[in-house]
């Protein structure tokens, strides 16, 4: 049977940490930063834990599964 290939995309975009939650950083940080509020984009800038319902296809995507 042949090797299950990560989807580039997904890793890219995903991390998993050693006790296996999903990590992601949050989009629209890259541009037009001066419309939006400070309390946005401070909490726009930490990494945030991807919901429990969606870790599964994740971990799918990544290979870990």
């Amino acid at each position: 049977m042949p090797k299950m290939k990560t989807n580039k995309s997904a890793s890219k975009r995903f991390r998993v940490t050693r006790k296996g939650k999903v990590m992601y950083v949050h989009s629209g940080l890259r541009h037009n930063l001066e419309h939006k509020s400070a309390k946005l984009k401070r909490s726009s800038a930490r990494p945030a834990e991807m919901a429990e319902v969606d870790r599964p296809e994740i971990l799918r995507l990544l290979g870990r599964r």
